[in-house]
């Protein structure tokens, strides 16, 4: 059981100062030597502002029943102005009857908050948090070992700490085209030669007709839909980079060619909302419930959905929409975060990182290891609120290339950990039709392998370990 010790599960806005260790992807390059003095002023404007947010907006949620007039009198002691009502199909279909207000508001997010939170009127209200993942390098040069996290050979030290991908393989376990996750992220080279084959394609959809075929509020979401950009193009050029190296790990197809995925056989939803300028909760929440509504709307086998993004503070909305996945039987498999500058990561017992932080049952939260076994330098940790270590440093994977062609390159970070057990999950539900969330999250913890880094760092004590699945 994850517990958390910072911030309960139904509490409402959480505006404690936290280190600010926004960025949960891919492992940044080494920063320049500064002045120690400037670096801790930094780090205290930081805490003073707070988690990065959107500077005028608030996400806030209205008690049912509550008038009109009473809405419009809350919304006039801020200045504010509705900007988008966000009411998801999963809100409705779980009994959400309210939904949520994103508030544009001339004031500061915090001012205007502190303003209206704890009225008789207001569920809660919170930041429109932003999350990001880090700068991304390439590592230009093939090895033997580009691929050890597939890996996991006892006579092999090079290949030891892998996820043992390779050993199911051997026993036949490859995973299963009826077998779906969610890559909730950047968006995804759909074109990839190593990705193509495996793609989901909205089974309610007609290409290309300038309708709503399935009635989901999204207008020809053929391989999903991008929430940053509010359209269905889910790829926009090699700048969507990370997502496109996530999909790699999961589910690159076993073709004679670049890399392969811990799954050859799979599908794969590209859902958007990490954008240049990172992502915001508002766009996370409808992110998140756009895959819980395929799921219930066309009884998909929706396994997971991969989160490898983190940043902001306790948000009471998005825990919500990851509780809806919950219900719908989805794991959320979440990067565990990458440190500040010390770069021996952070506890997140003690600094709570989200969304891997949230007390969800359905949440997976991965640190990353490298191929010798350690802790990765950056990765965050936590014996409670951490369950598994899994392959994050030098992972080979997909890329866009230029002028269209498929790429490939080695990124670092909890962002490149996490995708090895949102494989593992579809893994383990191609071989056990029917498996729970709650099995298959049992499955993966449980099945690890007991490794000296993660002991005391995490729930399992333990790193991945696919070869039993």
């Amino acid at each position: 059981m994850r517990i958390l010790n910072n911030f309960a599960a139904g509490s409402t806005l959480a505006l404690t100062a936290l280190s600010i260790s926004l960025l949960s992807g891919c492992e940044k390059e080494p920063l320049s030597e500064t002045d120690p003095m400037a670096v801790t002023e930094e780090a205290q404007a930081a805490i003073a502002r707070g988690p990065e947010h959107v500077a005028n907006e608030v996400l806030v949620k209205f008690k049912a029943g509550t008038s009109e007039n009473a809405r419009a009198a809350v919304l006039s002691r801020i200045s504010g102005k509705v900007k988008e009502r966000i009411y998801t199909k999963a809100m409705e279909r779980f009994g959400d009857r309210e939904g949520l207000m994103l508030v544009h508001t001339p004031m500061a997010a915090l001012e205007a908050i502190s303003k209206i939170k704890g009225g008789n009127e207001i569920e809660f209200a919170e930041p429109n948090y932003i999350y990001q993942h880090h700068a991304t390098s390439n590592d230009s040069y093939f090895t033997n070992n580009s691929l050890w996290g597939m890996y996991g050979s006892n006579t092999s030290p090079a290949n030891q700490y892998g996820s043992h991908a390779a050993a199911a393989w051997t026993a036949g376990k490859t995973g299963s085209s009826t077998v779906v996750v969610g890559i909730i992220d950047e968006g995804v080279m759909h074109t990839h030669e190593d990705l193509q084959a495996n793609m989901w394609t909205n089974p309610g959809e007609t290409a290309g007709n300038g309708k709503d075929d399935d009635g989901n509020g999204y207008v020809d979401d053929i391989y999903g839909w991008d929430f940053d950009g509010n359209n269905n193009s889910t790829y926009d050029g090699t700048h969507d980079d990370h997502g496109t190296h996530v999909a790699g790990t999961i589910g690159a197809a076993s073709n004679g060619k670049g890399v392969v995925g811990v799954n050859w056989h799979v599908k794969m939803i590209t859902v958007k909302f990490l954008g240049r300028n990172g992502g915001t909760t508002s766009n996370a929440i409808k992110s998140v419930d756009y895959i819980t509504d395929l799921k219930t709307r066309h009884g998909l086998s929706i396994v997971a959905t991969n989160n490898s993004w983190g940043g902001g503070g306790f948000s009471q909305g998005l825990y919500d929409a990851i509780e809806r996945a919950n219900k719908a039987n989805i794991l959320f498999v979440a990067a565990a975060g990458n440190g500040g500058r010390d770069g021996v990561g952070d506890d997140n017992d003690r600094t709570p990182h989200y969304p891997s932080s949230y007390a969800n049952s359905n949440i997976i939260a991965v640190a990353s290891i490298t191929s010798s076994g350690a802790k990765s330098g950056f990765s965050n940790y936590g014996k409670t609120t951490v369950d598994i270590g899994a392959p994050g440093s030098g992972i080979y994977s997909t890329l866009p290339g230029k002028g269209g062609k498929s790429g490939y390159g080695s990124y670092s970070g909890t962002s490149m950990a996490t995708p090895h057990v949102t494989g593992a999950a579809a893994l383990y539900a191609a071989s056990n039709a029917g498996a729970s969330a709650t099995t298959i999250r049992g499955a993966i913890i449980n099945g690890n392998t007991a490794t000296s880094s993660m002991n005391g760092r995490c729930v399992s004590n333990g790193r991945l370990n696919v070869s039993g699945f």
